[in-house]
């Protein structure tokens, strides 16, 4: 019990303080520079500036509705975590003033800092199951389901938000730089979340290739794949070990490796994605019948009548 609450407290730590970056970058550089970004909030800056409305009480207001979906489709605990982040980004902008001039003088530096703040904390955030709500339950929606970067979809749904700004300032400049902070947030998104999971292929040519392999597959719990190889230079047989392994796993392969075999080879590739056991699960989208769809919508709304 006590170490499921120490979880909790070390999971919404984190939350908070990705949440945190991404107040920092919409209260101190996007706003102030007077740019719109992506997302709800990016719908609340066209509040902001139109209407002197502030920013999280149009963020509060858009996020309740879609909070059900989250409970609904996301699941329970990710709900809860949707709801924490939701109000804690609330807070967070009432507590945090917008600051009255930008911190940097240049808008496209002021675009690439906010992008940067506000993907990297939206990203930390989302490694510990958390959400800052809005486009953010859509994105975990989609890569529920499909094989689609959660930055790619964050991309898609930002485009329109971001281009609308042209109707309130009818600036071009303007809209560039909320499309350099929307590119920035979704890179910055899917390099947090990628470097716990991009994965590694590593082959080992070793002598001791036996003990090698008992111990990645003991203390790293990693499969390993023994191939049979001739040296071309030697004509000597010799065997081949094949590991994949996430990146920051390889490290203590090659602490092993050097332990067993101070001379042995090894060549290391990134791999695009590796799916099955003890890796990524392969999402594929279900086809949906319409006629189906159909009679399931007339049954639910039969049942509502009843």
């Amino acid at each position: 019990m006590l170490r499921k609450g120490t979880r909790m407290a070390r999971e919404y730590t984190i939350i908070t303080f990705g949440l945190l970056m991404y107040v920092v970058g919409i209260n101190q550089f996007m706003l102030p520079a007077a740019i719109v970004g992506g997302g709800v909030s990016g719908i609340g800056a066209l509040f902001y500036y139109a209407a002197n409305i502030p920013v999280s009480y149009t963020y509060l207001a858009i996020n309740v509705a879609l909070v059900i979906i989250a409970f609904i489709v996301l699941g329970r605990n990710f709900g809860v975590k949707t709801i924490y982040g939701i109000l804690a980004i609330t807070l967070l902008l009432q507590l945090l003033p917008v600051a009255p001039a930008p911190h940097v003088s240049d808008p496209l530096l002021g675009a690439i800092i906010t992008g940067i703040l506000t993907g990297a904390g939206i990203g930390i955030a989302f490694t510990q199951g958390g959400s800052a709500g809005g486009t953010d339950i859509v994105a975990m929606i989609i890569t529920k389901y499909r094989n689609v970067s959660v930055g790619r979809v964050f991309l898609y749904c930002d485009l329109i938000i971001i281009g609308s700004s042209f109707l309130l300032y009818h600036s071009i400049e303007k809209v560039v730089y909320g499309y350099i902070i929307m590119g920035m947030f979704s890179y910055c998104v899917d390099l947090v979340l990628s470097g716990n999971k991009q994965s590694v292929q590593i082959f080992i040519f070793s002598c001791r290739y036996e003990a090698i392999a008992n111990r990645v597959v003991s203390e790293q719990h990693r499969g390993v794949t023994l191939l049979n190889a001739t040296g071309w230079y030697t004509k000597k047989d010799n065997k081949l070990l094949m590991i994949l392994a996430r990146r920051n796993e390889a490290n203590n392969i090659y602490r092993i490796v050097k332990e067993e075999d101070n001379q042995a080879f090894i060549s290391v590739g990134s791999i695009m994605g590796v799916f099955g056991q003890g890796f990524d699960s392969i999402k594929v989208a279900k086809k949906i019948d319409p006629k189906t769809l159909v009679k399931k919508a007339v049954k639910k709304v039969k049942g509502n009548g009843e």
